[in-house]
């Protein structure tokens, strides 16, 4: 599985380079990062419950 997310600034999907797990003010996890294709674009994901053991194991 890659880490993929949205970029606004590319407007695509993209692969998440130098991916991160952050605990936003909720307590909800996400993954922040930058565009594999633009190192200038900072992407970030929200993970679901389910997906946050999946992401960590990818991360390491």
């Amino acid at each position: 599985m890659k880490l993929t997310a949205y970029s606004v600034k590319l407007r695509k999907t993209v692969e998440i380079a130098e991916p991160k797990i952050v605990t936003l003010k909720n307590g909800r996890k996400a993954v922040q990062g930058v565009a594999a294709e633009d190192p200038t674009s900072k992407v970030f994901r929200i993970l679901g419950d389910s997906q946050v053991a999946e992401v960590e194991k990818l991360i390491g």
